[in-house]
């Protein structure tokens, strides 16, 4: 029996609750929802990294951001450490791309036929003024990132990923009347619910200021952030940079608004695939490259570890997928290591690593670990993250770490690591982490690494010339 044909669709920094089928009050998402109606959600699914491009390097390769050393967004994928499309290729698979990448070059060999319309970093180096670490030295953009103007319009990203939308309703047709019965594999980038919070009007119109619900843990209102926290979001501090509260709102009325203007293209690319006669034999998956706070903890964008940063979306259907809700932790890497599985080939991958549709297809498993890192932006040192069961622990290298109880505080709310009372456990979760990862080790590594590329770029002065880029262009479309 031939594999059925394959169809990942990702978006950008779409977090997981943000869903109508995964329960949100306010997320208007039926095409999702339908689709996760017929295939399988997977509840606890995490980014290896919550930042584009070490996000996406792990997911082209099946391995983690320290495996990769493609640390921040300066440092793009470029195909030379293969990955799941190269494994497609060898088995003679046509596999093609359209939409967002964000890796290095056009030209470079990852693992593609074709490349259509690919969004790549800017001119393939990125975000190379954030290479540069230290609390001291680093660049202090004086920018907000969202953009000069939030709220109801068009943008060069909405543009995009029209565009996106009508090339891949082109790429079935043509398929379809191609007469290549071969099975294939195409993968789609969008980039909303990505700032720019610019949306077309009837999207930002579904999410009135009045209707929005209240942020969490605003410092506004007291609440203290962790210190590593609070060094990683000086950089750019974009809840400081709002005019006043009513912009504020209608950044949150535009993350949503955006997350159902990429539904409604992710119903639009499902249209084509059932007139062109696809449906029946084609597995869908769709996810996000990570998640985004929306104003959670004062902050915004992702480039943290809490679950608004690092949870992500996860769906698949079609044939032989179970129909319902896993449970079971996984991770963005798994999604590559399935892709490959699906048409009988193989990654060299994180050893951790397994087929989604062996893991929706046997009982929940809630000890699962789950693993994501970050060395990024802002970041003064490396931060990284293991869900366990219950249990998600965050070890930031010269913070104090932080423990929450996810089952009876999903908010993260209520940081348990001081509480001598989980002591024991906040001694398994970091014994657990080091079986991954050994953190000061991997920290000193990706600072190095960052500091070689800075004076391979020229130097201090150079790199810090080269920025502050806070949003990738989109390719003439």
């Amino acid at each position: 029996m031939k594999p059925s044909n394959l169809l990942v669709i990702m978006s950008d920094e779409h977090q997981a609750r943000a869903l109508g089928c995964a329960g949100h009050p306010l997320a208007r998402t039926p095409h999702l929802d339908a689709l996760a109606s017929r295939g399988m959600r997977f509840e606890n699914a995490y980014t290896p990294s919550p930042i584009c491009v070490p996000a996406r390097a792990g997911f082209a390769t099946g391995r983690y951001v320290h495996q990769t050393r493609l640390w921040d967004n300066a440092m793009p994928y470029t195909g030379e450490i293969k990955g799941w499309g190269h494994a497609l290729q060898e088995k003679g698979v046509p596999v093609e791309s359209i939409g967002k990448l964000h890796y290095r070059d056009a030209e470079d060999p990852a693992g593609f036929d074709v490349e259509h319309i690919p969004m790549m970093v800017q001119d393939g180096i990125g975000m190379a003024w954030a290479l540069i670490r230290a609390e001291d030295q680093r660049l202090q953009p004086g920018q907000r990132m969202l953009g000069d103007h939030i709220g109801a319009g068009r943008s060069k990203y909405t543009d995009y990923d029209a565009a996106v939308t009508r090339q891949t309703r082109d790429w079935l047709e043509t398929r379809a009347g191609a007469g290549d019965e071969r099975p294939w594999c195409l993968y789609v980038g969008l980039v909303a619910p990505h700032f720019p919070l610019v949306v077309p009007q009837e999207y930002f119109d579904l999410y009135p200021a009045e209707q929005l619900p209240a942020t969490k843990l605003r410092p506004k209102d007291g609440y203290r952030r962790h210190p590593w926290v609070e060094k990683q979001n000086a950089v750019m501090d974009t809840e400081s940079h709002f005019v006043d509260e009513d912009e504020r709102l209608r950044a949150i009325s535009s993350y949503f608004g955006l997350c159902s203007w990429l539904d409604f293209n992710v119903g639009e690319i499902l249209s084509a695939l059932e007139e062109t006669g696809y449906l029946d034999d084609t597995t869908i998956v769709y996810t996000s490259d990570h998640g985004d706070n929306v104003g959670a903890r004062g902050l915004w964008g992702k480039s943290n570890l809490y679950q608004e940063s690092v949870h992500i979306p996860l769906i698949m259907a079609g044939p032989d997928v179970p129909v319902g809700v896993c449970e079971t932790p996984v991770s963005l890497l798994d999604l590559s290591k399935t892709i490959a599985m699906h048409f009988g080939a193989d990654i060299e991958s994180a050893p951790q690593l397994a087929s989604l549709y062996a893991i929706a297809g046997q009982p929940d498993l809630p000890e699962r670990i789950a693993f994501s890192e970050y060395h990024a932006i802002g970041s003064v040192s490396g931060g990284y993250m293991v869900r366990k069961g219950r249990w998600k622990y965050h070890h930031y290298v010269g913070f104090p770490p932080e423990l929450f109880d996810l089952e009876n505080d999903p908010e993260e709310r209520i940081d348990l690591a001081g509480d001598p009372a989980h002591g024991q456990i906040l001694a398994t979760m970091e014994r657990v982490l080091r079986t991954i990862v050994d953190p000061d080790a991997t920290n000193a590594q990706a600072l190095a690494d960052q500091a070689a590329l800075v004076i391979q770029l020229g130097g201090p002065e150079i790199v810090r010339g080269l920025g502050p880029k806070a949003a990738t262009p989109p390719p003439e479309i």
